[in-house]
Protein backbone atom coordinates (compact mmCIF):
# COMPACT_ATOMS: atom_id res chain seq x y z
CA UNK A 1 0.00 0.00 0.00
CA UNK A 2 0.80 3.42 -0.62
CA UNK A 3 0.71 6.54 1.09
CA UNK A 4 1.10 10.09 -0.58
CA UNK A 5 2.70 12.78 1.38
CA UNK A 6 1.69 16.48 -0.20
CA UNK A 7 3.24 19.96 1.23
CA UNK A 8 0.93 22.78 1.00
CA UNK A 9 1.35 26.23 1.58
CA UNK A 10 -1.38 28.89 0.03
CA UNK A 11 -1.61 26.44 -2.95
CA UNK A 12 -5.64 26.79 -3.42
CA UNK A 13 -5.02 26.97 -7.67
CA UNK A 14 -3.67 23.90 -7.89
CA UNK A 15 -4.41 21.70 -4.61
CA UNK A 16 -8.18 20.58 -5.58
CA UNK A 17 -6.59 18.92 -9.28
CA UNK A 18 -3.43 17.57 -6.87
CA UNK A 19 -5.76 15.95 -4.57
CA UNK A 20 -8.22 14.58 -7.11
CA UNK A 21 -5.28 12.87 -8.99
CA UNK A 22 -4.69 10.91 -5.43
CA UNK A 23 -8.53 10.02 -4.56
CA UNK A 24 -7.38 6.13 -5.63
CA UNK A 25 -5.34 5.94 -2.89
CA UNK A 26 -6.05 4.80 0.68
CA UNK A 27 -4.10 7.61 2.48
CA UNK A 28 -2.89 11.43 1.65
CA UNK A 29 -1.14 13.03 4.08
CA UNK A 30 -1.74 17.02 3.59
CA UNK A 31 1.31 18.82 5.54
CA UNK A 32 0.03 22.47 5.87
CA UNK A 33 2.84 24.71 7.13
CA UNK A 34 0.42 27.75 7.76
CA UNK A 35 -2.00 28.29 4.61
CA UNK A 36 -4.08 31.32 4.83
CA UNK A 37 -5.91 30.80 1.79
CA UNK A 38 -8.67 28.02 0.53
CA UNK A 39 -5.96 25.47 1.02
CA UNK A 40 -6.88 24.15 4.10
CA UNK A 41 -11.42 23.92 3.18
CA UNK A 42 -9.78 22.09 -0.17
CA UNK A 43 -8.10 19.54 1.50
CA UNK A 44 -11.20 18.70 4.29
CA UNK A 45 -13.56 18.35 1.16
CA UNK A 46 -11.42 14.45 0.56
CA UNK A 47 -11.94 11.64 2.47
CA UNK A 48 -8.75 10.00 1.96
CA UNK A 49 -6.91 13.06 3.39
CA UNK A 50 -5.22 13.10 7.07
CA UNK A 51 -4.46 16.65 7.07
CA UNK A 52 -1.25 17.40 9.68
CA UNK A 53 -0.57 21.42 10.74
CA UNK A 54 3.00 21.90 11.27
CA UNK A 55 6.23 23.81 10.82
CA UNK A 56 8.36 24.38 7.74
CA UNK A 57 12.18 23.32 8.49
CA UNK A 58 13.30 23.64 5.21
CA UNK A 59 12.11 20.50 2.23
CA UNK A 60 14.23 17.81 3.29
CA UNK A 61 13.10 17.85 6.84
CA UNK A 62 9.83 18.33 6.21
CA UNK A 63 9.18 15.93 3.67
CA UNK A 64 10.25 13.05 6.11
CA UNK A 65 8.60 14.92 9.45
CA UNK A 66 4.79 14.33 7.28
CA UNK A 67 6.08 10.92 6.16
CA UNK A 68 6.05 9.96 9.72
CA UNK A 69 2.67 10.55 10.27
CA UNK A 70 1.63 7.91 7.36
CA UNK A 71 0.48 4.29 7.89
CA UNK A 72 1.66 2.67 4.94
CA UNK A 73 5.72 1.96 4.48
CA UNK A 74 5.55 3.50 0.73
CA UNK A 75 6.11 6.92 0.71
CA UNK A 76 4.64 8.90 -3.29
CA UNK A 77 5.87 12.39 -2.45
CA UNK A 78 3.50 14.78 -4.68
CA UNK A 79 3.71 18.62 -4.48
CA UNK A 80 0.66 20.37 -4.09
CA UNK A 81 1.13 21.91 -7.60
CA UNK A 82 1.63 18.37 -9.09
CA UNK A 83 -0.99 15.86 -10.86
CA UNK A 84 -0.56 12.37 -11.62
CA UNK A 85 -2.08 11.07 -14.68
CA UNK A 86 -4.11 8.31 -16.00
CA UNK A 87 -1.21 5.73 -17.07
CA UNK A 88 0.87 6.45 -13.64
CA UNK A 89 -2.25 5.67 -11.71
CA UNK A 90 -2.81 2.35 -13.00
CA UNK A 91 0.96 1.90 -12.66
CA UNK A 92 0.88 2.72 -8.91
CA UNK A 93 -2.33 0.64 -8.48
CA UNK A 94 -0.69 -2.69 -10.03
CA UNK A 95 3.08 -2.35 -9.71
CA UNK A 96 4.62 -5.29 -7.44
CA UNK A 97 7.18 -1.98 -5.27
CA UNK A 98 10.80 -3.73 -4.52
CA UNK A 99 11.95 -2.20 -1.25
CA UNK A 100 15.61 -2.43 -2.43
CA UNK A 101 14.74 -0.08 -5.31
CA UNK A 102 13.61 3.77 -5.80
CA UNK A 103 11.20 4.72 -8.19
CA UNK A 104 11.38 7.79 -10.95
CA UNK A 105 8.73 9.74 -12.29
CA UNK A 106 8.64 11.40 -15.66
CA UNK A 107 7.54 15.43 -15.37
CA UNK A 108 6.06 17.03 -17.81
CA UNK A 109 5.83 21.08 -16.89
CA UNK A 110 3.46 23.96 -17.29
CA UNK A 111 3.49 27.71 -16.50
CA UNK A 112 -0.22 28.31 -16.76
CA UNK A 113 -1.67 26.10 -19.16
CA UNK A 114 1.52 26.11 -21.52
CA UNK A 115 3.97 23.09 -21.77
CA UNK A 116 7.18 24.06 -21.38
CA UNK A 117 9.39 21.68 -23.73
CA UNK A 118 12.11 22.84 -22.97
CA UNK A 119 14.52 24.52 -20.83
CA UNK A 120 15.47 21.74 -19.32
CA UNK A 121 11.80 21.22 -17.31
CA UNK A 122 10.67 18.46 -20.00
CA UNK A 123 10.40 15.15 -19.37
CA UNK A 124 12.64 15.09 -16.54
CA UNK A 125 13.24 12.04 -14.22
CA UNK A 126 12.67 12.68 -10.88
CA UNK A 127 12.80 10.10 -7.53
CA UNK A 128 9.55 10.28 -6.19
CA UNK A 129 8.72 6.81 -4.37
CA UNK A 130 10.33 5.01 -1.97
CA UNK A 131 10.15 2.72 1.19
CA UNK A 132 9.91 4.53 4.40
CA UNK A 133 11.77 1.77 6.37
CA UNK A 134 14.66 1.89 4.10
CA UNK A 135 15.55 5.06 2.97
CA UNK A 136 14.38 8.95 3.48
CA UNK A 137 14.72 12.25 2.21
CA UNK A 138 18.47 13.75 3.13
CA UNK A 139 18.17 16.94 5.56
CA UNK A 140 19.04 19.88 2.49
CA UNK A 141 16.94 22.78 2.99
CA UNK A 142 16.96 22.99 -0.59
CA UNK A 143 17.32 20.79 -3.82
CA UNK A 144 16.48 17.94 -0.89
CA UNK A 145 16.83 14.17 -2.54
CA UNK A 146 15.58 10.46 -1.66
CA UNK A 147 19.03 9.15 -0.33
CA UNK A 148 19.56 5.48 -2.76
CA UNK A 149 22.81 4.67 -1.15
CA UNK A 150 23.01 0.78 -1.84
CA UNK A 151 19.42 1.24 -3.36
CA UNK A 152 18.75 0.72 -7.34
CA UNK A 153 16.54 3.03 -9.04
CA UNK A 154 13.55 2.71 -11.70
CA UNK A 155 11.57 4.42 -14.04
CA UNK A 156 7.43 4.20 -13.79
CA UNK A 157 5.57 4.56 -16.75
CA UNK A 158 3.20 7.89 -16.59
CA UNK A 159 3.50 11.42 -15.82
CA UNK A 160 3.05 14.44 -13.52
CA UNK A 161 1.63 17.38 -14.57
CA UNK A 162 3.83 19.76 -13.24
CA UNK A 163 2.02 23.14 -12.92
CA UNK A 164 4.55 24.94 -11.05
CA UNK A 165 3.51 28.95 -11.46
CA UNK A 166 0.56 30.77 -12.82
CA UNK A 167 2.13 34.43 -13.03
CA UNK A 168 5.07 36.11 -13.13
CA UNK A 169 5.11 37.05 -9.28
CA UNK A 170 5.04 33.53 -8.51
CA UNK A 171 8.79 33.33 -10.59
CA UNK A 172 10.16 36.07 -8.22
CA UNK A 173 8.78 34.49 -4.55
CA UNK A 174 10.48 31.72 -5.69
CA UNK A 175 13.44 32.59 -6.10
CA UNK A 176 13.39 34.96 -3.04
CA UNK A 177 12.29 31.55 -1.19
CA UNK A 178 14.98 29.41 -2.76
CA UNK A 179 17.79 31.89 -2.60
CA UNK A 180 17.41 32.82 0.83
CA UNK A 181 17.24 28.50 1.78
CA UNK A 182 20.76 28.27 -0.35
CA UNK A 183 22.63 31.27 1.26
CA UNK A 184 21.51 29.29 4.95
CA UNK A 185 22.46 26.08 3.87
CA UNK A 186 25.72 26.87 2.20
CA UNK A 187 26.67 29.50 4.61
CA UNK A 188 29.99 28.91 6.42
CA UNK A 189 30.41 25.90 3.44
CA UNK A 190 31.08 27.44 0.40
CA UNK A 191 32.54 30.68 -0.72
CA UNK A 192 30.82 33.70 -2.67
CA UNK A 193 31.70 36.59 -4.23
CA UNK A 194 29.42 39.42 -6.51
CA UNK A 195 31.60 38.26 -9.47
CA UNK A 196 30.77 34.78 -9.17
CA UNK A 197 27.04 35.61 -8.56
CA UNK A 198 27.22 37.67 -11.43
CA UNK A 199 28.96 34.93 -13.87
CA UNK A 200 26.66 32.29 -12.47
CA UNK A 201 23.59 34.56 -13.08
CA UNK A 202 24.89 35.01 -17.13
CA UNK A 203 25.75 31.48 -17.61
CA UNK A 204 22.71 30.06 -16.20
CA UNK A 205 20.42 32.18 -18.40
CA UNK A 206 22.66 31.49 -21.34
CA UNK A 207 22.21 27.27 -20.54
CA UNK A 208 18.75 27.63 -20.09
CA UNK A 209 17.61 30.10 -22.96
CA UNK A 210 19.72 28.50 -25.96
CA UNK A 211 21.60 25.13 -24.69
CA UNK A 212 18.94 24.36 -23.72
CA UNK A 213 16.70 25.84 -26.02
CA UNK A 214 14.03 27.51 -24.02
CA UNK A 215 14.00 30.48 -26.93
CA UNK A 216 11.95 27.27 -28.52
CA UNK A 217 8.99 28.35 -26.07
CA UNK A 218 8.45 31.69 -26.67
CA UNK A 219 7.89 34.42 -24.08
CA UNK A 220 7.62 31.21 -21.34
CA UNK A 221 11.14 30.32 -22.09
CA UNK A 222 12.13 33.75 -21.95
CA UNK A 223 10.52 34.23 -18.76
CA UNK A 224 12.16 31.03 -17.27
CA UNK A 225 15.65 31.64 -18.42
CA UNK A 226 15.52 35.09 -16.86
CA UNK A 227 14.37 33.68 -13.76
CA UNK A 228 16.88 31.14 -13.49
CA UNK A 229 19.36 33.67 -13.85
CA UNK A 230 17.87 36.32 -11.56
CA UNK A 231 17.57 33.14 -8.66
CA UNK A 232 21.33 32.05 -8.74
CA UNK A 233 22.22 35.87 -8.45
CA UNK A 234 20.67 35.99 -5.54
CA UNK A 235 21.92 32.27 -4.12
CA UNK A 236 25.02 33.51 -4.22
CA UNK A 237 25.23 37.57 -3.42
CA UNK A 238 23.02 36.33 -0.67
CA UNK A 239 26.05 33.75 0.42
CA UNK A 240 28.30 36.57 0.35
CA UNK A 241 26.62 38.73 2.77
CA UNK A 242 26.04 36.08 4.89
CA UNK A 243 29.76 34.70 4.90
CA UNK A 244 30.92 38.19 5.45
CA UNK A 245 28.45 39.40 7.98
CA UNK A 246 29.61 35.72 10.40
CA UNK A 247 33.37 36.88 9.30
CA UNK A 248 32.78 40.38 10.43
CA UNK A 249 30.78 39.25 13.87
CA UNK A 250 33.83 37.12 14.69
CA UNK A 251 36.25 39.65 14.80
CA UNK A 252 34.57 42.19 16.79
Amino acid sequence: MISAVVLVKNNELTLEKTLKSLEFLDEVIVYDNGSTDNSINITKSFKNVNLINGEFMGFGKTKNRAASFAKNEWILVIDSDEVVDDELKEVLKTKNLDKNYVYKLNFKAFYKDIEIKHCGWNNQKIKRLYNKNITSYNQNDVHEDIIIDGLKTENLAGNVKHYSYHSISEFIQKADLYSTLFAKNNASKRTSSPTKAFFNAFYSFIKTYFFKKGFLDGYAGLIIAVSHAVTNFYKYIKLYEINNETTNNKTR
